[in-house]
């Protein structure tokens, strides 16, 4: 069995092949030989009112032999940006360290192969659905980019965009003009291209092919009244959604798939994620859920623009808005699996005993 850190998925797994394994596990799920749930959330409090514990899990496999159940560790709290908007922060055992883990195991044998740390590979799929978005929905000849936020997410963006596109230029804004600086500074030495930073978010609409709001903020960043005719939208944060007037506008909406139905139930589950929560003492219920299938008459899915059997774009001035994180654990064995076949191959890793994890008591 393998220990693969971040390191050594920063060596093995590309872009590319991301997206790929991304793409071949969406429509996997839409032939049936591949299968996945939501992500399932256990939000409990803390002594701290300001911070709750949350685990959270997705899983899935294919008859290409992979399973994988990505688990998170995270004590939440929110903090106020400098414009008074809120943003959701989360740390592990002290801020700034994270648990996060992917088990990867052999459908055909059972066997655990693989533990990973799910930091750099959670920022490429994230990245990568983005990418995929921009390859089925963005025009052809899509080449400004405009981009809210500057942290992870947008550098994997902005990764996934260049892939599927020859970008030529960034317009970008975040709240610290440190920030946003030093990240146009990495985006000029690793992607060749103009980076224009902005002063004010409205800068960045200004003839973009592609906007993305790229934050971890908890209300919607993007404004659907400043995007042009033709542009195609990606969006992390707030949910998945952008603003209420950018949903308005999509002409056409990508949405992956939806998780397939389980046993004994007549419909697929459209919820992203679902939650169970201990509450506090006189906290009172919400009903809240994940948004599920957004501008069902707009829809489009990735088997079904992969088949030709409905149209995305259909015309350059359309507005187009690709959504992400719907399918997110059919994600995980994709991916982990053709790094795990990576590291396999130029001989990475640490090597740990199989026997550990094995046991002649049944279970």
């Amino acid at each position: 069995m393998l220990i693969l850190d971040n390191p050594t998925i920063s060596k093995v797994l590309t872009m590319e092949m991301t997206m790929a394994a991304l793409e071949a596990s969406y429509l996997g799920i839409a032939r049936g030989t591949a299968t996945c749930r939501p992500r399932i959330d256990i939000s409990i409090p803390t002594s701290d009112p300001g911070r709750t514990y949350r685990w959270g899990t997705m899983e899935g496999g294919s008859t290409d032999g992979y399973f994988a159940i990505r688990m998170k560790s995270d004590i939440i709290h929110y903090e106020t940006n400098p414009d008074g908007s809120r943003r959701q922060e989360k740390f592990c055992h002290e801020p700034g360290l994270f648990c996060g883990l992917i088990l990867l195991t052999s459908v055909e044998t059972g066997t655990p192969l693989a533990f990973i740390n799910d930091g750099v590979l959670q920022h490429l799929r994230v990245g990568a659905d983005g990418g995929l978005g921009v390859k089925y929905m963005a025009r052809d000849d899509a080449e400004v980019v405009g981009m809210l936020g500057s942290g992870g997410m947008a550098n994997t963006f902005m990764m996934a965009i260049c892939t599927a596109r020859p970008i030529r230029k960034l317009q970008v804004f975040s709240p610290t003009p440190a920030r946003r600086e030093d990240f146009a500074a990495r985006m000029r030495a690793r992607h060749g291209i103009e980076v224009q930073v902005c002063d004010a978010p409205d800068l960045v609409y200004r003839g973009a092919d592609i906007v993305a709001g790229c934050t971890n903020a908890t209300a919607p960043v993007l404004d659907g009244d400043l995007l042009e005719s033709g542009t195609h939208v990606l969006n992390v944060g707030a949910g998945g959604l952008p603003d209420a007037r950018t949903l308005e506008r999509v002409d056409a909406y990508l949405r992956f798939g939806d998780t397939p139905n389980a046993e004994g139930m007549d419909a697929p589950i459209s919820d992203e994620h679902l939650t169970w929560k201990v509450r506090r003492a006189g906290e009172t219920a919400k009903a809240k859920r994940a948004h599920g299938v957004m501008l069902p008459e707009k829809r489009v899915t990735l088997a079904e623009l992969a088949s030709g059997a409905r149209p995305g774009r259909t015309n350059d001035d359309q507005i187009t808005w690709s959504e992400r994180g719907n399918l997110q654990g059919a994600q995980f064995f994709a991916v982990a699996g053709a790094a795990y076949e990576a590291a396999v191959a130029q001989g990475l890793g640490r090597e740990i005993p199989t026997e550990w994890f094995l046991q002649d008591v049944r279970n």
